[in-house]
Order: C-alpha cells, then structure tokens, then sequence
C-alpha cells in the first residue's frame, strides 16, 4: 500500500487532528443586563466565602475554631502535619482518591462510547441509570450500599474494596458526562478510515478515537479524583477505625476536640483540589474543549 500524506507510519492510519472534528461557534458580542452581573457576582462569592473561612480558620493562633481568627499562625497546619491520624488519613484519601479515579475512567470512557456509538430501544433509560448516583442523596447511597454488603454477605462492608467501589459509584457518571460531551464533537469517518487502512479496533481507538476524546477523559478523571478525595456520605458507612479517609477523620476531630487542626486539614485538602482544576484546565484546555473563547 502507497504511503499516504499524514498516514501513521505504523498502520497506515491518518493522525487524529482535533482541530477538524471540533466545531467552532462564532462569538457573538451581547450586552449583559445588569442584574445577571450581580447575581454572577453574589454567586462567586458564595462559593468562594466558604473556601476562605476555611483557610483563614486554619491559620488562626487561638486555641479553638472561631472565625474570625485572633491571628496568623502556622501553629496549627504544624500540628496536622505532626499529627499521626490526620496524616494517615490524608494517605489513605491520595490512595483510595487514584484507585478510583484509575476505575472509573475506564469504566466511564466505555459507558460513554457505548451509549454514544450503539443505538438501542431503552438507551436513554440507560443512560439516566447511570447518571443516577448524581441524583439520589449521599446518605441514601450510602446506606443503602452498606445494607447491601451485610444483607448479601459478600465480605466488602466496611473494607476498603467496598469503600473504593461506593466511590467508583458516584465518580463514574462525571466520567460519562465528560466523555460524552467529547465524543458528541467527534468524525466518526477518522476512524473508519484508519480501519480501511489496516488498523484494528484498538490500534484505530488508540491512534484516533483517544486523541481526539483525551481532554474530556482527563477531565473526568481529575473531576473522578476530587470527587472522591472529598466523599463523605458514602466514608461514613463504610469507614472503621482503621480505615479512615480525611473527611471522617475531620468529622470525628470537630466531634471531640474542636482544635484549628481540623481546619488545617481542609486548606490542605483545598490545596489539592485547587491543584487539581488549575491541572485539568492546563492539560485539558477547557476552554478550547468547551469551544469557549475569552478576549
């Protein structure tokens, strides 16, 4: 077979160029009415009050959590760091947080191109079975998974196996969301070109499909790890004394001691979810994968 401008030199098989499958809607200047300007502005207050309460409790020098602090110390983030239980229990959240995030990107890229590429009487009933976990109360999830593990006697209540795949529960429909939403600005014709040409399944999935859907599987699997690092609901049922993620183990130092520790705690944790969105958006170009442009 004669070479071809562009093949892949190792199958024959066309390079994925995003920039052809990826629709570009023109920018169209409006004016904002006022009131939208301020209800956005209300909004990112609200949601960035919070997150300073947080810090700022975290670095108070008093003896106890209050708000407004009595000062600035880093008294109390050296107590977390020196703290054996909070420290384990942040580990163990990192650990359980990349399981997770590893399974459920698999299984939510699959589910997604699955309900994306196959038609089917009763698909979009499959899809909302999916997406059910966004829907129904943590509690509701929680508790009704640790019934499940006792009443079925499968030996996962209050393991770690049985806390990752309560996690997985919930993480696994952003990954199909994400995915999705990438697959939906997707040529199909690139694939089956390369497919023509020689390439197998894999080898035209891995060459052209996941190129082109990458920035939606990153971000799934980022929103995957947050999502888990922070699970309470579901931690609360299936945790035990020796199996302790950062959220109970914040939970249980508020209950009994109500030291800035616990604070100290979440700035860390906020640490890693601010980390992780400012990666997502620098590995995943949100901003070019939403077709959003900013002057």
């Amino acid at each position: 077979m004669s070479a071809v401008a562009g093949a892949d030199p190792v199958e024959g098989a066309p390079r994925a160029v995003p920039s052809s499958v990826t629709r570009e809607e023109p920018i169209v200047e409006a004016d904002i009415p006022l009131i939208f300007v301020i209800g956005a502005v209300m909004a990112f207050v609200v949601m960035l009050l919070p997150v300073v309460i947080v810090v700022l409790a975290g670095l108070n020098s008093g003896d106890y959590l209050t708000f407004p602090p009595q000062g600035l110390s880093l008294r109390w983030v050296i107590g977390f760091l020196t703290s054996q239980t909070l420290r384990t229990s942040y580990l163990l959240s990192l650990l359980i947080a990349f399981v997770v995030m590893l399974i459920s990107t698999t299984l939510g890229t699959m589910a997604a191109l699955f309900l994306t590429r196959v038609k089917f009487p009763g698909r979009s009933l499959l899809r909302a079975y999916f997406l059910a976990p966004l829907m129904l109360p943590g509690l509701v999830l929680g508790l009704s998974l640790y019934v499940f593990y006792v009443v079925t006697n499968v030996g996962l209540a209050r393991t770690l196996p049985g806390m990752v795949i309560g996690h997985v529960l919930v993480t696994v429909p952003y990954v199909i969301g994400t995915v999705s939403a990438a697959l939906y600005n997707f040529d199909v014709a690139l694939e089956d070109a390369a497919r023509s040409l020689g390439a197998g399944p894999l080898r035209a999935f891995r060459a052209i499909t996941l190129p082109i859907i990458s920035p939606g599987v990153m971000a799934g699997s980022i929103f995957a790890f947050i999502v888990s690092f922070g699970q309470f609901d579901i931690s609360l049922f299936l945790s035990t004394p020796n199996i302790t993620p950062l959220p109970i183990a914040i939970y249980n130092s508020l209950r009994y001691k109500f030291e800035p520790t616990a604070a100290a705690a979440g700035v860390f944790a906020i640490a890693l979810v601010v980390l992780s969105m400012l990666l997502t958006s620098r590995l995943t170009s949100l901003a070019r994968f939403a077709g959003i442009k900013f002057s």
